[in-house]
């Protein structure tokens, strides 16, 4: 006798003004089961997880709670019935402690002065720590966790709203290789414990491990349903695009040239030690290291947002003093940050705005921005990126992830830019987005420029690169050559001493 489903949506339809969101949708997520849902950016993913979270209403269908028929008319509504999403942004405050994150909302008072007990809500957040075998104090303020455990943080609160189904947005696409398998421990013991969780990734190669059943959607509606979790990655990649993506890293054969970028001996106290690296014209340079290996904070020092105590920087064979951003762009360095929403886009501004942020000097006259050089700049990165964009004044926002992306990108490239520095450039993307990113960096190598890609996803840096650099606690710990490399080899050189680093 098959369990009934904890939560399902008939016939769901959704439509805004010129864009049909959902198309008569069905989905049931059932206790104890992983269900993921696929589908690239613009699929309806997002629309659906609303309507199940209570904060958007359908045009037409139905949902059931339990088998009841359920009005989710707010998403107080939802968490009510026991529906908790965590999505990719994280939504925790970060000066207040563990347990306050927990109960945030729900706090636990005592008396008609309603005093706060906070040691009772500490007991009960350690108590569901340790459910799910996390060892940290509650009192820590949220600021001082790692992503990772961020992560779990914001899980466990809404574990504890008695949640009986958990839709997760991107868990893993901030993680290291070892904190998703972490992750996943944690997630199979609230599959245990009967809660229908509902899984929502673009890391395909998850699925498998994670996964029960699969729905993939593209347009709007549902092309396949309860597939196993062990369907070929192929095929998934298929009903997604709705074509077969033969290479996912498209060949490439580029003749290097001469050092444009040369780092030697940069030191940032506490977070990198002694790095020295060189890229070449027509070169992909990866760097790939676990979560704290000083990936990013190297590249904002290169990039002069982070201070370093020494080290030396070469452009095209001329040391350069690089402390600021502005310096950084006058010699032609570019930087395209983990973390788009906070620190590549100005969300509120216009494509074309984005686009124009590195070059207002150029496209000013008189003091005053010039909006016909705005324009004919935006639209020439526009076409040469193929963002996919109804106007050039649409809000940055409005896009999907890999055009956000390509938005970032064509910005750097209107600076002129002929050193790109990409901190996890396809994070957060679907797969038929990741591939244009792919071609668009094989093209701007082919270009003569130098292309710095730091990636957590071992395939993405095996794929792109032509080579890698291994960091490892603050450290270069090896540089391969792409032909001398394999996701084990890389791994093993980027563990911390004493968990089998050689």
């Amino acid at each position: 006798m098959s369990v009934a489903p904890a939560i399902e949506v008939r016939g769901v339809s959704k439509t805004y003004p010129g864009v049909r969101a959902l198309r008569s949708v069905d989905l049931a997520l059932r206790p104890g089961e992983v269900h993921v849902l696929l589908g690239e950016n613009g699929a309806g993913k997002s629309t659906l997880v609303k309507i199940m979270s209570g904060a958007v209403q359908p045009d037409e269908g139905q949902i059931s709670i339990d088998g009841q028929e359920s009005a989710l008319a707010t998403p107080h509504d939802a968490q009510v019935a026991g529906i908790s999403t965590v999505y990719q942004e994280l939504s925790l405050v970060p000066d207040l402690t563990i347990a306050q994150n927990i109960f945030l909302g729900r706090e636990t008072v005592a008396g008609p002065a309603k005093l706060l007990r906070r040691n009772q809500m500490e007991r009960q957040a350690r108590e569901k720590l340790q459910l799910l075998g996390v060892d940290v104090d509650p009192t820590t303020p949220v600021r001082e966790l790692s992503i990772a455990m961020r992560q779990v943080v914001e899980i466990i609160r809404a574990l504890a709203r008695d949640a009986k189904v958990l839709i997760l947005d991107e868990p893993t696409s901030s993680l290291s290789q070892q904190e998703t398998q972490e992750l996943f421990a944690r997630i199979d013991q609230i599959r245990a414990d009967g809660v229908a969780i509902c899984y929502i990734s673009h890391r395909l190669e998850e699925i498998e491990r994670i996964g029960d059943r699969v729905t993939v959607m593209r347009d709007g509606q549902v092309v396949a349903s309860d597939l196993p979790a062990t369907t070929p990655l192929a095929e998934l990649v298929r009903l997604m695009v709705g074509r077969s993506i033969e290479s996912e890293f498209p060949p490439r054969s580029v003749e290097l040239g001469d050092p444009l970028l040369e780092v030697e001996h940069l030191t940032v106290p506490g977070s990198v030690t002694d790095v020295s690296l060189t890229v070449r014209a027509g070169e992909v340079l990866g760097i790939f290291g676990l979560v704290g290996a000083g990936r990013t904070e190297l590249l904002r020092a290169i990039f002069g947002l982070e201070k370093a105590s020494s080290g030396t920087t070469a452009v095209d064979g001329h040391q350069v003093q690089i402390r600021s951003p502005r310096q950084a762009i006058r010699h032609g360095l570019a930087l395209v940050p983990e973390e788009r929403h906070a620190q590549g886009l100005v969300l509120g501004m216009s494509v074309r705005e984005n686009i124009c942020l590195s070059t207002l000097d150029e496209c000013s006259r008189l003091g005053a921005l010039s909006k016909d050089r705005t324009a004919q700049m935006a639209d020439a990165q526009i076409e040469r990126l193929r963002v996919k964009v109804p106007d050039r004044d649409v809000r940055v926002a409005a896009l999907s992830g890999g055009n956000q992306q390509k938005v970032v990108i064509a910005r750097a490239l209107a600076a002129g830019s002929r050193i790109l520095l990409l901190d996890e450039p396809t994070r957060g993307v679907d797969v038929g987005a990741k591939v244009e990113i792919y071609e668009l960096i094989n093209k701007l190598a082919s270009e003569g420029k130098a292309v710095v890609v730091v990636s957590s996803e071992l395939p993405e840096i095996l794929g792109l690169s032509d080579r890698i650099v291994v960091m490892r606690q603050g450290r270069v710990s090896v540089v391969h050559d792409r032909e001398a490399a394999d996701q084990e080899t890389l791994l093993q050189a980027a563990l911390p001493v004493g968990e089998g680093a050689a």
